[in-house]
Order: C-alpha cells, then sequence, then structure tokens
C-alpha cells in the first residue's frame, strides 16, 4: 500500500478488485467497536461487585490495553507472513475465547479472572486493529485513504454506540449492588457469584457472532489484497527512525488514552454532577458519547475529501481539550455532562487521521508501521489509570485535566504535519529523485 509519493510504485495501486471486501472490513470495525466499549459498561458493574476504588477499577482497561502493548509487534509480523485476512481469522478466534473466558470469571465471582479475560479478548482484537487498519487505507484510491479508513471509524463508532444500550440493557438493568460491610466470607463469594453471573450472557453471544465471522472471513480469504512485505524486528527500529511515525505513535497513545479515560469514568461522573441517579441510565448515555464518535466520523469522511488532515486533526483536538476542561474545572450539572459527552464528536476523526498520517509513504513497510501504532494503543491502558489515580487524590472532575493534556499535544501534532515539519517518508523519497 502506498498513500502518497511515487505514484509508479507497484505498491501505489490497490489489488484489482480488492475494495469489494471493504464492507466486509468496515464489518470488523464494528465488530471491535462493540467489544472494547462495554468495558465502560463493565467496570460501574466490576466496581461495585467487588468494592474498588478508581484506581482498582481502571485496572479492567489497563489489562484490556496492555495487550495492544504486548501483542501488537508479534501481530505485525504475522500478518507480515501470513496475509491479512488469515490473521483476521485468528484474532477474531482469540476474541471468542476470550469472551468465553467470562462465564468461568463470573462461576468464580473473581476479580482477576475478569481481567485475565478482558487481556485475551483484546489480545484478539489488537491482532484483527493491525491488519484491518492498514487493509481498509489500501482498498481503493491512494489518495483517499484519510477519507476511506474515517469511514470505516464510523462504522466502529456504530459498534462502540449500539454496545453501551446493549450492555447497559444485559449488565446494568439488574442494577449495581455493593456488598454490605458484615457479611461472610461465604456470603460475599455468593454475592460476588450471583452479581458477575450478569457478565456471562452478553459475552456468550457475542463469542457465537465472532465464530461465524471468522468464517465469513476465512471463506474469502484468497481474494486480492493489497502488498505486504515481510517484517523482522530489526524493522521497527528502522521504521521509529521517521519522525511523523514515531510521533504519530505518541498521539495514538494520547489520544486513545484521553478517549477511553473520559469513557470509562463516564457512568460515575453523570451520577455525581447529578445528570442521572441511574447506573442504567447512565450507561444508556454513554451511547451518546459514542454515538457523537459516530456522526463526526461520517461527517469527517466527507470534510476530509477537500481539507487538510492537519487542521482538521488540531481543530478538533482543541475543542475536544476545551470541553473536558469545561467539565472538569468550570461546568456542573446538566451543562457539564453536555460538555464531557460532545467530547465524543470531536473525538470522532482523531485517530484514523492520526493514524493515515503516521503512516503515510511507508508503502510496503505499512504493516510494520501498522503494528507499531497499535502499540501505542496501550495508551488506553496507561492513561486511563493515571486518571483513576489522580480522581482518588483530588476527585474525579480535577482529574478531567489529564485528558486535556492529551489532546493538547493531538493538536500540535496535527500542526506540525500541516505545516511540513513532518514530511512523509514517500516524500523525502520522492524529492530525493528530483534532478
Amino acid at each position: 500500500m502506498h498513500f502518497t509519493g511515487d505514484q509508479n510504485s507497484a505498491a501505489a495501486a490497490p489489488a484489482p478488485g480488492s475494495t469489494r471486501l471493504l464492507p466486509l472490513v468496515i464489518t470488523l470495525f464494528f465488530a471491535w467497536g462493540f467489544c472494547t466499549v462495554l468495558v465502560d459498561v463493565l467496570i460501574p458493574k466490576l466496581k461495585a461487585t467487588f468494592s474498588l476504588n478508581y484506581a482498582e477499577a481502571m485496572l479492567t482497561q489497563f489489562c484490556f490495553f496492555l495487550a495492544y502493548f504486548i501483542v501488537s509487534i508479534p501481530a505485525g509480523l504475522l500478518i507480515s507472513r501470513i496475509g491479512y485476512l488469515r490473521g483476521i481469522v485468528l484474532g477474531l478466534l482469540i476474541m471468542a475465547g476470550g469472551c468465553l473466558m467470562f462465564s468461568p470469571a463470573a462461576s468464580m465471582g473473581w476479580y482477576p479472572a475478569f481481567l485475565l479475560a478482558l487481556f485475551v479478548l483484546a489480545a484478539g482484537i489488537t491482532i484483527v486493529q493491525v491488519a484491518a487498519n492498514p487493509l481498509a487505507a489500501g482498498l481503493g484510491d491512494p489518495a483517499r485513504a484519510h477519507s476511506r479508513l474515517t469511514l470505516a471509524q464510523a462504522f466502529n463508532s456504530v459498534g462502540t454506540m449500539i454496545g453501551p444500550l446493549f450492555g447497559s440493557a444485559m449488565i446494568l438493568a439488574a442494577g449495581v449492588a455493593t456488598p454490605d460491610a458484615g457479611l461472610s466470607d461465604a456470603a460475599l463469594e455468593a454475592f460476588r457469584v450471583e452479581q458477575a453471573g450478569h457478565v456471562r450472557l452478553p459475552y456468550m453471544i457475542i463469542a457465537a457472532v465472532l465464530v461465524v465471522l471468522a468464517a465469513v472471513c476465512w471463506w474469502v480469504r484468497r481474494s486480492p489484497m493489497p502488498s505486504v512485505r515481510p517484517v523482522g524486528h530489526a524493522d521497527y527500529f528502522r521504521l521509529l527512525g521517521h519522525p511523523r511515525l514515531s510521533l504519530g505513535a505518541l498521539s495514538i497513545f494520547l489520544y486513545v488514552g484521553a478517549e477511553v479515560a473520559i469513557g470509562s469514568a463516564l457512568v460515575n461522573y453523570l451520577i455525581m454532577v447529578g445528570a442521572t441517579n441511574s447506573e442504567h441510565a447512565a450507561g444508556n448515555l454513554i451511547s451518546v458519547y459514542w454515538g457523537l464518535a459516530m456522526v463526526g466520523r461520517f461527517i469527517g469522511s466527507y470534510v476530509l475529501r477537500f481539507a487538510a488532515p492537519g487542521i482538521v486533526l488540531a481543530v478538533c483536538a482543541v475543542c475536544a481539550a476545551f470541553l473536558a476542561l469545561l467539565a472538569g474545572v468550570v461546568l456542573e450539572g446538566t451543562p457539564a455532562a453536555v460538555a464531557i459527552l460532545a467530547i465524543g464528536l470531536f473525538n470522532s476523526v482523531m485517530f484514523p487521521t492520526i493514524f493515515t498520517l503516521s503512516i503515510d509513504g511507508l508503502g510496503e513497510d505499512t504493516a510494520g508501521g501498522s503494528g507499531i501504532l497499535c502499540l501505542a494503543i496501550v495508551g488506553g491502558a496507561v492513561v486511563p489509570l493515571l486518571m483513576g489515580l489522580v480522581a482518588d487524590r483530588v476527585g474525579l472532575a480535577l482529574a478531567l485535566l489529564v485528558p486535556v493534556l492529551c489532546y493538547g499535544w493531538v493538536a500540535a501534532y496535527g500542526l506540525l504535519v500541516r505545516f511540513g515539519l513532518l514530511e512523509s517518508r514517500g516524500k523525502h523519497a520522492v524529492a530525493a529523485r528530483k534532478p
């Protein structure tokens, strides 16, 4: 795949007929968005069931997104050898296995077992994402890569909008209960098993759907694909020498961390500011946060056909930072709830825009670049945990200053790219060949 630069490169054009796979790839974006956002609904349930503080509850996101750090590089190596679709099939089956692990975790009523299940689920998502992001960008005209990946991410947001409604109905509708302080050990264990049992069925349903989707991907595995070059460990160090990619990875780290930290805190924040007094209702409102991201991505898919992606990225990051600042230190009540939910609209184009800006010009090194960027998604583990630690010390509202700082860097990255301070490798290569 080649997004800009030497248009005579064999990697510049997609494989003939490969665009027919785009609907299937878009379905994958929906599936992992749906699975990822369920953690936001799971957090208040586990927090109450196991009497956790904010930092302990954020271990769910830490274990989930830690998988990106551990699995992304091996996933890039794997996909560069077995191809995009075979890698996706393996990732989907691992996702299904992680979902099935929620059943014994619920039967044991043991918090670490849930963390392990989340890690395995996320490991599968990581493999799928390392393959699907560059695949979506490469299935069509290279000049439309920004727009096409943003469109695919829009359907990811459809999943993240529907997921909280599904999770809230299946997990939170029965209520969120905290064990009484005077319970005996046996009674406490029984309480936790009973409460954790509400998590079992939704993940069993998801596992079945993922297996069907893996079967479909296996069926079409011989379809024409964009080219991908085998990657070695040394290639990752070489690729990190490109500032546009390495600083893009930092931007992914901070953006994902900010987005996940806010989503993870939404139920508790909305109850704290008085927007609702029900965890079930607050869980449903998470769909507004992610639904606005969906709307923004459909809009962004169109806008990015004409506007400079670096400027679009910077404007959205500044707006998100401003809203987080309002929600954290200025507003209260319903206005605060509106401000924090509206951040989703401006989150919309950040990931796909950072991603395509970062891999611009990598050509057949795109699989390696994708692995590095997906590794940076570990920000979703680190930033929420940091925000949880801050919240335990100074309160949840002031802890929103953590994502404010993250969005500040993302805006800076967009401006650095827009004003030519971080040229793509492809542009340097073309310049070097000019007489």
